[in-house]
């Protein structure tokens, strides 16, 4: 499968959902629910005043983010996938369109969560997003990466995005490996 070299457009998320409210199957898959159980176990605290989720899609692990937070700022891509994850979302939880990264929110945050995103970026819009996690991080604050380490014909590999995003923040937040296998990688960079 030949490799995608620009970062992946928005359509075709849109596409997707529009297709399939749910193609990569988290309502259903044990691997996403194992996934995001281990997510929120990686929490370096029991609680957050507020939450940034990059690439909610339909909102399953908003859901359980917003459990532990006492807000959340879930964005997508998709209209569509936003559409659907406002239909359950809890009152804490604020759901927007925005496409990285030149529409990265405005908040500070003291948890920002990406979870099997960054490896539809390019190299040069990475460095952006990890730029824009980095301003809006608040002292003290953590993030959590996830990213699934199978074959595909994205821009970058999870292995490629999970360490170039962490090379980006290393100075500041240096990587926790959490869980490493031959399925995803789960981090938590945080400060020292």
């Amino acid at each position: 499968m030949g490799r995608r070299t620009e970062t992946i457009p928005a359509d075709y998320f849109e596409d997707k959902y529009r297709a399939d409210i749910d193609p990569w199957r988290f309502q259903t898959s044990s691997y996403e629910r194992e996934k995001y159980q281990a997510t929120i176990a990686a929490l370096g605290r029991p609680r957050f005043s507020s939450a940034l989720e990059i690439g909610c899609s339909i909102g399953v692990l908003t859901g359980l983010l917003a459990a532990r937070c006492d807000a959340v700022t879930a964005i997508d891509a998709s209209p569509t996938a936003i559409s659907a994850a406002a239909q359950s979302a809890r009152p804490n939880v604020t759901f927007s369109v925005a496409i990285l990264p030149r529409e990265f929110p405005t908040g500070q945050y003291d948890l920002i969560v990406v979870s099997e995103v960054l490896y539809y970026f390019d190299d040069t819009d990475l460095q952006r997003v990890a730029g824009s996690c980095a301003k809006a991080l608040r002292p003290g604050g953590e993030i959590i990466a996830c990213h699934w380490l199978g074959e595909t014909d994205y821009p970058l590999t999870g292995e490629q995005a999970s360490d170039r995003f962490a090379a980006a923040l290393a100075v500041t937040l240096p990587i926790r490996t959490l869980v490493r296998d031959e399925v995803y990688r789960l981090e938590r960079l945080a400060p020292r």
